[in-house]
């Protein structure tokens, strides 16, 4: 014998109930601090040279590649922007979140007066690291990051003109937008945001601040 109709649809919204509830964690409640899973290998930085604040370096390629987060990472992907290279960065970040199983947010910015307040948004979502997709966001950023040194930020495929110790970013020729009225480099090439080149930034960035690695910017030209 069939059910009711009525029946079957209170079964299908607590169902509905249930998997919304666990689709996600509930990022009010307190979680271990998050650690890197795995080391860098030869290359990333000099041992003997480790980086000065706002310095630049080079790791070798796939240096990176063997430190993941620890389980329940909780990051907010802050985009703003529809050009092709920000594309090419959101879906980079949104991959390497689904193969490492982090609990990633995202969080949209409109035109220019959404910009701060969209980074005010990801901020008060409390994330253990921000990362920054889209040359929009790069002067906001200079803006409010030093007021929140005990967030972590990543840009991708821009960089600060004057990092604090919390800021992070990853860069290359092609790319390096700094903000500040300096704009894009002679060299910005948007074909440079390659699908190999934005898997390698976001992972090797997150490996960076993992390893306390910060306020520094991380150049990959060498792919």
């Amino acid at each position: 014998m069939r059910p009711p109709l009525r029946a079957v649809a209170v079964l299908a919204t607590a169902a509905a109930l249930v998997t919304g509830c666990n689709s996600g964690s509930d990022w009010s409640r307190p979680h271990p601090k998050p650690i890197a899973v795995g080391t860098l290998g030869p290359g990333f930085i000099d041992p003997a040279a480790p980086p000065t604040p706002e310095g630049t370096v080079t790791p070798q390629p796939g240096s990176w590649a063997g430190v993941r987060p620890s389980k329940g990472y909780r990051v907010v992907l802050l985009t703003a922007g529809d050009d092709r290279p920000t594309r090419a960065l959101v879906t980079a970040v949104k991959d390497w979140a689904e193969h490492e199983h982090v609990d990633l947010r995202t969080v949209v910015a409109g035109d220019g007066n959404d910009l701060v307040p969209g980074i005010t948004r990801a901020l008060e979502m409390g994330p253990d690291l921000i990362v920054s997709v889209g040359n929009d966001l790069v002067d906001p950023l200079a803006l409010v990051t030093a007021s929140h040194l005990s967030q972590q930020f990543l840009v991708v495929g821009a960089e600060l003109a004057e990092p604090t110790h919390n800021v992070t970013a990853v860069d290359w020729s092609g790319a390096s937008f700094r903000g500040e009225g300096l704009g894009a480099s002679s060299t910005y090439d948007p074909d440079s945001f390659t699908t190999e080149r934005c898997a390698a930034a976001i992972r090797a960035g997150v490996a960076a601040v993992l390893n306390d690695l910060t306020g520094i910017v991380i150049w990959l030209d060498q792919l």
